[in-house]
């Protein structure tokens, strides 16, 4: 593996949103959107609500995960889809550069990406509306670790598919999160689901992290056991992504279909 070629790729996506407005306010409009949304709503259920804990970090500390998990996985497609809008798969893979030199670009573009997403998050839910999300001290940590891996596995496995299947693929990259949102928890227990789809939602790494947080918050616990099987459950989610799209890419050069994204639109 070479660093160098590593670092091309991630200078590339560095180049692209240089004095680009419009790939920036897409890093942060969509997530400032959602923490002011939330944010608003829970100070609405605090002031009619009779919960005998606050709306605010419950339900807004989970907007803001969640939407770090959406940043994670959004970054790598992103990266990926630069090089297929522009046409220039053919131009990275004549050069020696190797799969796993890209992918492990794409990686670091997305913890680029995704990190000053969380920032901006942070910010304005401890100016705005007087949460600190790193006020959950290290728990937060174990939780971000466990989201970051399983973004990563989702952004290179809807990547692979939508490589293998063609720019028409596209639009699974975007819908799959929120296909997962439904089970992994974010704004109600597991236990609310129908126990047939529970087994579903304990197979999905962010339900412990949710769980956790909801734990942590509303009764003043945490089960590091927990969290650490959904980081082990997140790593091995990763893994697997990483052989699917060696797999597909296989795929790709075996049946010529890498001259396809110098034509299809």
């Amino acid at each position: 593996m070479s660093l160098i070629r590593v670092s091309a790729i991630i200078l590339r996506q560095f180049f692209l949103l240089r004095k680009n407005i419009t790939r920036i306010c897409n890093i942060f409009l969509w997530i400032t959107l959602d923490v002011i949304l939330w944010g608003f709503t829970t100070r609405y259920l605090n002031s009619v609500g009779q919960a005998t804990f606050d709306f605010v970090p419950v339900l807004l500390g989970a907007v803001i995960l969640w939407s770090f998990l959406i940043r994670v996985q959004q970054g790598v497609i992103l990266a990926f889809f630069e090089d297929m809008w522009s046409r220039n798969f053919l131009n990275l893979f004549a050069s020696p550069l190797k799969v796993n030199e890209y992918i492990l670009g794409l990686i670091v573009a997305s913890i680029t990406t995704s990190s000053a997403g969380f920032a901006v998050m942070t910010l304005i839910g401890s100016f705005a509306f007087g949460f600190n999300i790193l006020s959950l001290g290290l728990p937060l940590f174990l939780f971000l670790l466990v989201i970051f891996l399983f973004g990563l596995a989702l952004g290179i496995v809807t990547t692979a598919f939508v490589f293998r299947f063609g720019p028409a693929a596209e639009w699974l990259a975007w819908l799959v999160p929120f296909m997962l949102g439904p089970f992994a928890g974010v704004f109600y227990p597991i236990a609310a689901l129908p126990s047939s789809l529970q087994p579903i939602a304990k197979a999905i790494p962010p339900s412990y992290v949710f769980e956790g947080l909801r734990s942590l918050v509303i009764h003043g616990t945490f089960s590091p056991e927990k969290l650490i099987l959904g980081a082990v459950l997140a790593a091995a989610y990763l893994v697997l992504a990483y052989f699917v799209f060696i797999q597909m890419f296989k795929i790709v050069l075996k049946k010529g279909l890498l001259t396809r994204f110098t034509s299809e639109t």
